[in-house]
């Protein structure tokens, strides 16, 4: 994962998220009735890896994500739950995607498994690479906003669907 800035820098297109929430809304109502909230965000904190990742999950390898519980609350968003929703913006904001959180689980660092490598899709797939990248990218996020990050730190390891548009779902 690149060197970057913070992720609170990258624009999010809040009123378009909400226009492709509406369409979803529209066309799937009993699953956004179940999973009324949701997230505009993206993946990673730079625009490269926000565009980077976002097309692991467009071409198919990449269907988990991790992030560190301390960051959801830094940002004052609560914890994902099965069932939420969270629209995925690419790298200039624009959203792209609604993925449907399906499994969650937290953890620490040391948790994560061969399997969850594979599910995030990135690098060559490895738990070696994936702890690697990782290690990286938690140090630089927590420094971020001024914490020095810790292997156990709580970790949220989330399994995820592509619900929306219906060229892109799964």
């Amino acid at each position: 994962m690149p060197e970057s800035t913070s992720s609170a820098a990258l624009p999010l297109d809040r009123a378009a998220a909400d226009r492709m929430w509406a369409a979803y809304r529209d066309a799937r109502p009993e699953a956004a009735a179940a999973g009324p909230e949701y997230t505009v965000e993206h993946f990673g904190d730079s625009v490269r890896l926000a565009d980077e990742l976002l097309d692991a999950v467009l071409t198919g390898p990449k269907r988990a994500t991790s992030e560190l519980v301390a960051d959801f609350l830094a940002r004052g968003d609560v914890v994902p739950r099965v069932g939420s929703h969270w629209i995925a913006c690419d790298g200039s904001g624009t959203p792209r995607i609604i993925i449907r959180s399906t499994e969650l689980r937290i953890g620490p660092f040391a948790s994560a498994d061969a399997a969850f490598a594979a599910d995030e899709g990135e690098d060559d797939r490895s738990l070696e690479s994936w702890q690697r990248e990782h290690r990286r990218y938690f140090t630089r996020v927590a420094a971020a906003r001024g914490a020095t990050w810790s292997e156990a730190d709580e970790i949220v390891f989330e399994r995820f669907a592509v619900v929306w548009p219906p060229e892109h779902a799964d």
